[in-house]
């Protein structure tokens, strides 16, 4: 990985700053400063200077969850684990009969790698044994927050991710590929084999590996995300095709095109309550200082640039890249909806479409923050909310599901990521505490 260096701001003598500085002096000093922007809907997010704090590395240490100990929500919601034992539990799937399907996968194949990507700031918790490949099969046919069933679904898969039903057909999206399988509602067994009807780029920076799917209302199109092979574009552009970007295809893998680019690493989708807009959660770039580049929920507009390599939040141009800049894609860069922290590893994304929560959270958007590496100080390891109102945010996001941080030091009891909705709760995926966990409202309002 190349080591990136700090800007060296132009300096103008009185004579060459007679007409004003250069469009290049220009870009050099903006490159340097602090700006406000705000978004389309209306948050106010500074950002710092690029480098204006050092890239740090603060690695957690998950030391697992104590007996009788739970995250934290709110007043007025019950946690509790849905099911435990499972192998990094990675993103939850519910299927329309309600049946739920948890795909469990390592970041690391091996030691050889967990120990390579620690040097280059992967967080010490990890799975050393190699990944488990596989999808369970999770049924609480009763709705008394305890499965009754808890079976092996699918197996012998390449690091699983993101899944989704539509009709007969069950589709699984692997780190190399998107597999469908002949299914049948109910059926607690995978037997038929799938057939890989995309093929995806797999490895990358920081192991950007998770693919993720999401169907569309009508069922005619499947969005295929995939995160970047780098952090900046540092390994060149001709390796990031297809890569940083959310995909559109048909359901039998045809018609495939970029629905919209520069997505870093483009986990969780959905869409706003009462609308056909789909939002994504985005994990955006590392080693430009604390505060920088806030990660990010926002609508995804077909066709649309978001910045990545070259710029960030709109035009404000990536200083690493100023030798490789494309002007006529920076100008081009939407603003995202909503900043949350930077570095805070914004992966799951879920809406409470079907108002399960009371009060303020009905509808709104939860996201499953993975938590820090590259920051002095540790933000995410928690599950984030922003409330809604007519399909749109509606206030800054707020926590809703803390306590992953134990206050000693590193050390953390877990790391969510996946967050899904059934027809009672909210469940979320803890992969490094190897578990499911259940958030119930106590009554609605």
């Amino acid at each position: 990985m190349k080591l990136f260096t700090t800007i060296i701001l132009s300096v103008c003598t009185i004579s060459a700053c007679k007409n004003g500085p250069s469009e290049e002096e220009k870009k050099a000093e903006n490159a340097g400063k602090e700006a406000t922007i705000a978004t389309g809907t209306g948050q106010t997010v500074d950002l710092p200077a690029p480098f204006a704090s050092r890239s740090s590395t603060k690695l957690s240490n998950v030391i697992g969850w104590p007996d009788g100990k739970t995250p934290i929500a709110p007043a007025g919601f019950t946690v509790t684990k849905f099911a435990g034992d499972l192998d990094n539990p990675r993103w939850i799937y519910v299927a329309p009969n309600g049946d739920i399907f948890v795909s469990e996968a390592s970041t690391e194949k091996n030691l050889k790698k967990q120990i390579k990507s620690v040097v280059t700031g992967k967080s010490k918790a990890g799975n050393t044994n190699g990944s488990a490949d596989r999808i369970t099969l999770l049924r609480d046919a009763d709705h008394d927050g305890t499965p009754e069933l808890k079976t092996v679904f699918l197996e012998d898969l390449n690091q699983p991710f993101g899944m989704t039903i539509i009709g007969n057909t069950f589709y699984v999206a692997n780190t190399d590929g998107v597999l469908a399988y002949p299914y049948q509602p109910g059926q607690t067994k995978m037997t038929a084999q799938g057939k890989q009807i995309l093929p995806l780029p797999a490895g990358g920076y920081n192991n950007h590996w998770t693919r993720n799917l999401f169907a569309s209302k009508d069922g005619k199109k499947i969005f295929v995300t995939v995160g970047s092979g780098s952090n900046v574009g540092e390994n060149g552009m001709e390796h990031e095709v297809k890569r940083a970007a959310i995909l559109e295809i048909n359901p039998d893998g045809s018609g495939e095109r970029i629905y919209a680019g520069g997505l870093r690493n483009p986990q969780g989708m959905g869409y706003a309550p009462g609308t056909n807009t789909l939002w994504v959660a985005v994990n955006e770039r590392d080693q430009l200082g604390d505060d920088l580049v806030p990660d990010y929920i926002t609508s995804v507009k077909d066709g649309g640039f978001y910045g990545w390599p070259y710029s960030y939040f709109g035009q404000h141009e990536d200083p690493r890249m100023k030798d490789q800049q494309r002007p006529e894609l920076v100008k081009s860069a939407i603003v995202p909806d909503v900043a949350l922290s930077a570095h805070a590893a914004a992966l799951g994304l879920a809406f409470d479409a079907q108002n399960i929560f009371p009060g303020k959270f009905k509808g709104g958007a939860f996201i499953g923050e993975h938590g820090s590496w590259n920051r002095s100080s540790f933000v995410g390891y928690k599950v984030g909310f922003v409330p809604f109102s007519n399909g749109k945010p509606s206030g800054k996001e707020e926590d809703f599901l803390t306590g992953f941080l134990t206050g000693h030091e590193t050390d953390a009891y877990g790391r969510p990521v996946g967050v899904a909705f059934t027809s009672d709760a909210m469940l979320v995926a803890d992969d490094a505490g190897n578990t499911i966990w259940r958030v119930s409202a106590n009554q609605k309002q």
